[in-house]
């Protein structure tokens, strides 16, 4: 039995707008929708799992997704949600943003077999010889300059001053629709709420052009989610060093799970409903058992962990995980040691550093002397001295002696040493000189 669309994401709460008709005509037959995505990085982050979980969700509900990458609008910009109008690409790095940014997608959709497979499609592909004078005779004529400056995305942008290019955007992006509608047979354009403006034009041109070329009524449909925000009214998506990215050189995995499982009881209640595929009654249980045992943070670690398996792997997820421990007192020199570089430098990010030469490290060094002298983790031998009595430090996970000496054997990744100084303390000493390149 085929699952109805319009239920499903109405108890994840991610229905915002809908035009009237949308779910008789998702019940009734496989009918194919399309999303588009702004080619604007080399990469989605995860403010773009919102409209990749439409589509995961209209795939698995039967239907047929359409992902349109912007080869042409990439090259004018959408003024949705803006105040400036934002800096134009080149032909290159938008073709280069795509193929990444359809790699990425491969991961959440089955484009490979069946009738509802996804299929990606470029919009540059039918604007290529698509002239400005053909263009504004074939389908300017049918929006007015009325209807076009209604736009909530235009009228916000009117007093700061608003370009030529960016008022078109509407009409490129509704033409887009048209076309897909007339070739690809989409009835259903998806998006952001902020999106709903340049979606009900593309309805609207549809059906203005087909009464008016005579081909009949069209019937198109729309359909928006709202958009993501934190509970504390910080931006969703935006971590200090800025967005969270799907690509991993530009967040790494252990970043990516912290993302998650730092969010707040209210926010994972929701966002647990958006970004994974956990039946209802799932989460329903999920949620009452985190309400008896917050502190366990059953839907943070829930979350975190479907969402970064989808993204990374299995494998980028139980690195965080045993990462986190490390971080937090529970893991093992064992587990430490395991840790590539690029983890363990994301880990231990801002803790403060020093660095020693190699040579001395080959030669041994004395624990207080590399506590004070080579390093001024502490001010006085005597401080360090006393910590080391008490069992106040370790090297890389191992509580540390005063008779220990400091060798080789102690590098993690042949470069590092980390020191903890009572329970929170953390300090990373960078070996330089290594052996091998790092």
């Amino acid at each position: 039995m085929k699952l109805n669309l319009v239920e499903e994401l109405r108890w994840r709460g991610m229905i915002h707008d809908m035009t009237p008709g949308t779910e008789e005509q998702l019940q009734k037959e496989m009918t194919s929708g399309y999303i588009g995505f702004d080619p604007t990085a080399d990469s989605l982050h995860i403010g773009n799992l919102v409209p990749v979980m439409l589509l995961v969700h209209l795939q698995r509900c039967g239907h047929k997704p359409f992902v349109l990458v912007g080869g042409a609008t990439g090259r004018v910009g959408d003024p949705s949600g803006k105040t400036e109008e934002r800096q134009l690409l080149s032909v290159d790095q938008i073709n280069h943003n795509l193929e990444c940014q359809k790699n990425q997608l491969m991961k959440f959709l089955n484009f490979r077999d069946g009738e509802n497979k996804a299929e990606v499609v470029n919009n540059f592909d039918w604007f290529l010889d698509f002239s400005f004078l053909d263009f504004i005779r074939d389908v300017g004529k049918h929006i007015t300059i009325n209807y076009m400056l209604a736009k909530d995305s235009v009228k916000k942008r009117l007093d700061s001053g608003m370009s030529f290019t960016e008022f078109t955007y509407q009409l490129v992006q509704g033409y887009d629709y048209y076309w897909l509608y007339k070739n690809k047979g989409c009835k259903l354009q998806l998006g952001g709420s902020d999106q709903w403006g340049n979606i009900v034009t593309g309805t609207e041109l549809i059906r203005r052009k087909y009464s008016a070329d005579g081909e009949g009524e069209a019937e198109a449909f729309a359909l928006t989610c709202p958009l993501i925000t934190k509970s504390d009214g910080t931006k969703f998506g935006k971590s200090e060093g800025g967005n969270v990215w799907l690509d991993p050189e530009k967040t790494s995995p252990y970043k990516f799970y912290q993302y998650w499982l730092n969010a707040s009881d209210e926010d994972a209640e929701k966002w647990i409903k958006f970004f994974t595929l956990l039946s209802k009654e799932e989460i329903e249980e999920l949620t009452r058992q985190h309400k008896e045992a917050p502190h366990l943070r059953l839907l943070q670690k829930s979350l975190a962990k479907d969402v970064t398996i989808r993204v990374h792997s299995e494998e980028d997820y139980n690195q965080a995980v045993e990462a986190s421990e490390i971080l937090f007192g529970k893991g093992t020199t064992e587990t430490l040691k395991k840790l590539p570089e690029d983890v363990l430098l994301s880990v231990f990010e801002g803790v403060p550093q020093s660095e020693i030469s190699r040579t001395e490290v080959e030669q041994g060094i004395n624990i207080v002397d590399f506590l004070t002298e080579k390093t001024s983790i502490f001010l006085s031998k005597g401080e360090a001295r006393r910590m080391l009595k008490d069992n106040g430090v370790a090297v890389n996970k191992e509580k540390a002696k005063e008779e220990s000496q400091i060798t080789t054997n102690d590098l993690l990744n042949n470069k590092y040493i980390l020191v903890q100084k009572g329970k929170k303390n953390y300090y990373l000493v960078v070996v330089q000189g290594s052996k091998f390149k790092v």
